[in-house]
């Protein structure tokens, strides 16, 4: 199973878009792509996991903490329904999806197969390691030239991940902004057919 979790304002259609990109390398796989619980004020059909009011490292940290539970409940039933264990589940985020799937992930009692970070952060690069209860493989792709989350976000999300024991591997895609590229989608088939 794969759970692609959108950005800020958009919603789940946007990401279940990528999905023939993978789907002939991952042929029995489940992908699910959720709206975000919250509508998204000025984004008409837009979904978030929690208010951008500010990007500071506590807000972000207290949206992302307000959001677990009613993802992981959603990670829960979509386990069930379909039968499978957490190591039978990847993570695709894009954004603020990214964030919420670098937090909530590592937090489950057991070990997803791994994480892809498409242009996002940690959104509690605070919290004490003691917090993490697993450490999954984790992909990172990020635009060099994002106007929305900077590159320096990927570097700093890297470095803290694997000073707390996590196997991460980066991409930098040159001239890509706040987007995904053919490479990223390439990248993340790689990963998901290792993972999986």
């Amino acid at each position: 199973m794969v759970i692609l979790l959108h950005g800020y304002g958009s919603s789940g259609e946007d990401l279940i878009g990528l999905v023939p990109y993978w789907r002939s390398a991952l042929p029995d796989t489940v992908f699910l792509s959720p709206n975000a619980p919250q509508p998204c004020p000025g984004a008409p059909g837009g979904f978030q996991w929690w208010p951008l009011t500010s990007l500071s490292p506590q807000a972000r940290a207290t949206g992302v903490r307000e959001a677990a539970p009613a993802l992981n409940s959603y990670i829960d039933h979509q386990l069930a329904q379909h039968g499978l264990a957490e190591d039978e589940l990847a993570l695709v985020g894009f954004s603020q999806g990214t964030m919420a799937a670098l937090h909530i992930g590592p937090r489950r009692e057991r070990q997803l197969a791994g994480i892809v970070g498409y242009s996002g952060m940690l959104a509690d690069p605070g919290s004490p390691a003691s917090d993490l209860l697993t450490r999954p493989p984790v992909l990172l792709v990020h635009g060099d030239v994002d106007p929305t989350i900077p590159l320096s976000a990927l570097h700093q999300t890297k470095a803290s991940l694997e000073s707390a024991g996590f196997d991460v591997t980066a991409h930098i895609s040159p001239g890509l902004g706040h987007s995904i590229d053919q490479t990223g989608l390439q990248l993340c088939e790689r990963f998901l057919r290792q993972v999986l």
